[in-house]
């Protein structure tokens, strides 16, 4: 069998829409250095572009998206509610929709689950959750100004919580997560919607533990094949997850799309798979509550 052509390659939701298996995250990437991000990875065929409130780079995000001269209907725009915001939601959206100068998202996911107070990051709002943001997400439902809604950093306790209550009428379409073989999570729940993760290689860039950037299948150690980037986001691809890889160099961006043509042996994904080392480079000790409890390991 042929492998798949990974950079034509979607996953279809829980609403029918289709979201692009690859996409360019922009996580830490500077105002001064995402436009052109943006505009290199529209030319070299990416079509989904992921951006936050907190990341605080919606302008020149929306602003390459413009520029770029890819209509809008190609390109799949995820955008994120921040935690100082659940409790005002409507002007949340309004924000980012202004910010990236777009009438809609593709994707609007509550960023994590942590209801903060705005008045003192230090706190979480009293009396209110991230059930209760949810329950204002989906009032967004049918506005027009989100196509899909979503969920990210939640680990499988936090996640049956929310679709477990009442009030949850709309299954998340996405749960994005941080997900490489050092953070695998590989628990799971028939309730769990598909997971798009920020994967090793560009959002564990910073991380020292060698493992996640020198997969070591032999032939990629030979330089007989792709990059060790390459390689985590083709892990990440056979597991059946959208990925979005985070770079601001040109030829990153164009090297991190080059995935189609080959793929990892049964072999070479068992030994990622085996890699012993653990940790998550974006934890929960700097929000006001605990949200991770080992279940997205």
């Amino acid at each position: 069998m042929a492998p798949v052509d990974q950079t034509k390659r979607t996953f279809t939701l829980n609403t029918g829409d289709k979201i692009p298996a690859v996409g360019l995250g922009t996580w830490q990437s500077a105002p001064s250095e995402v436009y052109h991000a943006v505009l290199a990875a529209l030319k070299h065929g990416y079509r989904h572009i992921d951006t936050a409130l907190a990341y605080g780079n919606e302008n020149e995000v929306g602003a390459a998206i413009r520029d770029s001269g890819v209509p809008r209907a190609d390109i799949w725009v995820t955008t994120k509610l921040d935690n100082p915001w659940h409790k005002r939601v409507p002007e949340g959206i309004d924000a980012s929709l202004k910010h990236l100068g777009l009438d809609y998202v593709d994707l609007y996911l509550m960023h994590w689950p942590s209801s903060t107070d705005p008045a003192d990051l230090s706190k979480h709002h009293e009396g209110w959750d991230f059930v209760d943001t949810w329950r204002e997400l989906q009032k967004l439902a049918g506005t027009g100004k989100v196509r899909n809604l979503g969920v990210s950093n939640f680990g499988i306790k936090n996640l049956e919580r929310l679709l477990n209550d009442p009030s949850c009428k709309i299954v998340p379409a996405v749960n994005q997560i941080e997900l490489h073989p050092c953070n695998p999570s590989p628990s799971s729940s028939p309730t769990t919607p598909p997971r798009a993760s920020t994967p090793p290689a560009t959002r564990a860039s910073a991380a020292p533990t060698p493992p996640v950037h020198e997969p070591d299948p032999p032939r990629h150690r030979q330089g007989q094949g792709p990059h060790p980037q390459q390689v985590l986001l083709m892990w990440g691809l056979q597991k059946g997850w959208s990925v979005i890889p985070k770079s601001v160099s040109e030829s990153r961006i164009q090297a991190n799309w080059d995935v189609d043509g080959w793929e990892l042996t049964d072999d070479e994904v068992a030994q990622l798979d085996a890699i012993p080392d653990r940790f998550k480079v974006c934890g929960d000790a700097w929000l006001p509550i605990r949200v991770f409890f080992g279940d997205d390991e």
